[in-house]
């Protein structure tokens, strides 16, 4: 009873916030409610009965996370889980108000959370999570975090908070430091070095700029890549065949992630065959490789967030990907980040766009992408774009950040994340 004035307070701000921006009202009523009642957010979750599972890293989190909800479901369990575009504190009050009972009591038999990396150690720190994946730790937001050692650091408080078992990508030696930090049981996922050697680049993990250490067995492995299929290894099981949501090498590790994390929170229940059944049917989380239609014709969503995610995705376009949008949104505040990806199978570009988008055609200028036009608002642009005449062969697709993805999703009235067909 003692958090019910913050709570109603929150559920009216989130009806105002929507009536003004369809889509839109999660962080401002979460952020208040997060303000007036800190509290709740653990008094919320700590009755569910089969605890909090957290999903974090540098990449991946959103895929991974609806995965194993996915699985979960399958399985039967009831999951309480957040959108990814409310992975950071307030988000999770924000979920709360949106989907607990009068008094933000959460009628569910687990939650698993993604979390944003710099925020997931205060949230554990309260929640105590059952188990706790991390998937990576990238060269990503260095004006944000200064060193990927900042971001291991806080990563390991993660791990440290975990009460039953922390599950860690065995191929990131960030991710094996972290594990020399930890008491807690360790269970290992990752693509073997075959499969990665299929891949067109390897993921590039950040360098820890300290000795190696030696890379473990592999609970649950990648063995073998064929674009847009993957066979798994499970322990004492076998191998299994999942069909990825979309092209490339890093749905490949989410997807296994995805496996050893289902398995472990399901122990004897889990059945790998509906497990890789469900990950085949699953479509992409919105913006990883989704396709809609838009004027009568199919226009695919591609999101780059950091030049690891840009390196993959660009490297996996194909003629299929015919007329490009390209925008850098204002999250990217140093887009001197986008030199450092090799941008040769990005042959020409048709419009630039995006609060950065002079510095993305002076780029393409330097690189030697050809590009047919330069409109730097975005919402003009995404507009023109799309009124375009459909392309002889292939599509439209469009390339942005997560500012001009969010931007432009609301502004085409894309505002459910659930809805997004394979």
């Amino acid at each position: 009873m003692r958090y019910l004035p913050a709570i109603l307070l929150g559920r009216l701000l989130r009806v105002l916030v929507r009536m003004v921006r369809p889509g839109g009202g999660s962080a401002l009523p979460g952020l208040v409610v997060s303000k007036l009642a800190p509290g709740l957010l653990a008094a919320s979750l700590r009755d569910l009965r089969g605890g909090v599972v957290i999903i974090t890293g540098t990449a991946g989190k959103s895929t991974t996370t609806k995965m194993v909800v996915a699985i979960a479901r399958a399985h039967g369990l009831s999951v309480f889980t957040n959108p990814s575009t409310a992975n950071i504190e307030q988000g999770f009050y924000s979920s709360i108000l949106k989907f607990g009972n009068a008094f933000a009591k959460l009628d569910y038999d687990i939650a698993i959370l993604e979390m944003d990396e710099a925020h997931a150690a205060t949230v554990a720190a309260r929640v105590k999570p059952r188990f706790t994946a991390i998937l990576n730790v990238l060269v990503d937001q260095v004006d944000r975090f200064v060193d990927p050692a900042n971001v291991r650091e806080k990563l390991a408080e993660v791990a440290r908070a975990t009460t039953e078992k922390v599950l860690l990508n065995g191929k990131d030696q960030n991710c094996l430091l972290i594990s020399n930090q930890i008491s807690q049981s360790v269970s290992w996922f990752g693509i073997s070095d075959e499969a990665l050697r299929a891949g067109e680049k390897q993921l590039k993990y950040a360098p820890t700029y300290m000795p190696s250490v030696a890379e473990p067995e592999l609970d649950f492995r990648v063995d073998e890549y064929q674009e847009n299929k993957i066979y798994v290894e499970l322990p004492l099981i076998g191998s299994k065949t999942i069909d990825l949501p979309a092209k490339g090498l890093h749905f490949a590790l989410d997807a296994v992630a995805a496996m050893a994390v289902a398995a472990e929170v399901l122990g004897a229940k889990f059945d790998p065959d509906l497990a890789a059944h469900t990950l085949s049917a699953l479509p992409p989380v919105f913006a990883r490789g989704e396709v809609r239609t838009i004027n009568g014709e199919p226009v695919e969503f591609i999101l780059v967030q950091n030049p690891p995610s840009m390196q993959l995705n660009l490297d996996n376009l194909t003629e299929q990907a015919s007329q490009i949008f390209f925008a850098i949104g204002r999250d990217v505040h140093d887009p001197s980040w986008l030199y450092s990806v090799d941008y040769s199978n990005l042959r020409r570009v048709h419009t630039v766009s995006g609060f950065n988008g002079a510095e993305a055609a002076l780029l393409f200028n330097f690189v030697g992408v050809d590009y047919e036009k330069l409109q730097v608002d975005l919402l003009q642009a995404i507009d023109e774009f799309l009124a375009l005449p459909r392309p002889q062969s292939g599509r439209k697709t469009v390339i942005f950040s997560a500012d001009a993805m969010r931007r432009i999703r609301r502004h085409l009235g894309f505002t459910d994340p659930e809805d997004v067909a394979k």
